[in-house]
């Protein structure tokens, strides 16, 4: 157990968890806000809550209790690194492959793999996603970035929360998508009836915004490529069905024929850009899409000759 002590000694009127998120610059503020609801916070020997204001003369005590170990197994799972350093990996993730353990499957994820072929991984987000910034669906493929420590996962995941990662996708839509570039500004949240679902809706939903422009129009298809300016979870398969252009293969929130015969939407992560945690210097990778994406492609060329 490590324990801070702090005397404030300056005039102070914000929270209790953001004070202490500017003072423990290597923990992040969600973290921090579990600490506080754990009681492993005290203002002057007495718990308190996140939104307690900090005034002149507090003394706050902060307890770090010992990292768990992480109990996930290794598994020695092929992985298309394409890049790594003391701080981050960048990862070609698989078409198939779920990013992070979840509740009744604890094998055979990207979380499992990780921890095979990588020494160390942050724990900001605990023994189930040690190291994830951000996630793909499974059957979307594409980079990630992770962070192999603490103080690099606190700043890239700021470089997320302020749109500063460009995180660009390419898909396969049905039908002709008339303007050469536009953007979809709805909120997504959880579908009302469909629990597994989500969907544009205006009550219980969170900003959702993405911005596409037309790469190849094809007979009936348009190759699109896509840029996230937030990330909600299935944002682009369900403002492509919003806007009547549902991702072909898309087994959720497309209903309509499939004459390729795959199973999965054809969506893919194909450019990744961020700022390095450590050296400040923008990177930014690039992934061709899978094979089963490029056969459809290639069918799709050949009609249009």
């Amino acid at each position: 157990m490590e324990l801070f002590e702090i005397y404030v000694d300056e005039v102070e009127s914000e929270r209790l968890d953001l004070y202490l998120s500017k003072k423990l610059t290597e923990i992040s503020r969600t973290y921090i806000h579990k600490l506080i609801k754990e009681g492993l916070v005290l203002v002057n020997g007495k718990e308190s809550k996140p939104r307690y204001l900090v005034k002149k003369g507090d003394i706050i005590k902060v307890e770090l209790p010992e990292p768990k170990k992480l109990e996930l197994i290794p598994q020695n799972i092929p992985l298309d690194i394409v890049y790594q350093d003391d701080d981050v990996v960048v990862v070609n993730k698989s078409k198939g492959m779920v990013v992070h353990p979840a509740p009744g499957n604890y094998s055979n994820t990207l979380v499992n793999a990780l921890l095979y072929h990588v020494d160390n991984l942050s724990s900001v987000n605990g023994i189930i996603r040690p190291g994830i910034i951000h996630r793909l669906d499974k059957d979307t493929s594409g980079l990630l970035i992770v962070a192999k420590n603490d103080k690099a996962h606190r700043i890239l995941s700021e470089q997320l929360k302020k749109r500063e990662v460009k995180r660009n996708y390419i898909a396969l839509v049905y039908g002709i998508l008339d303007k050469e570039q536009a953007i979809i500004n709805a909120p997504i949240g959880r579908h009302p009836v469909d629990r597994k679902r989500m969907t544009v809706i205006y009550k219980n939903s969170k900003e959702a915004i993405t911005e596409y422009r037309v790469l190849e129009r094809f007979r009936k298809y348009t190759l699109m490529e896509a840029s996230l300016q937030t990330g909600r979870t299935h944002q682009i398969r369900v403002h492509m069905a919003y806007i009547n252009h549902p991702i072909v293969g898309d087994p959720v929130y497309c209903k309509k024929k499939n004459e390729f015969g795959i199973e999965t939407q054809l969506l893919h992560a194909r450019r990744l850009g961020f700022f390095h945690p450590s050296t400040g210097e923008y990177m930014e990778f690039e992934a061709e899409p899978p094979e089963d994406f490029q056969k459809v492609l290639e069918i799709l060329i050949k009609r249009n000759r």
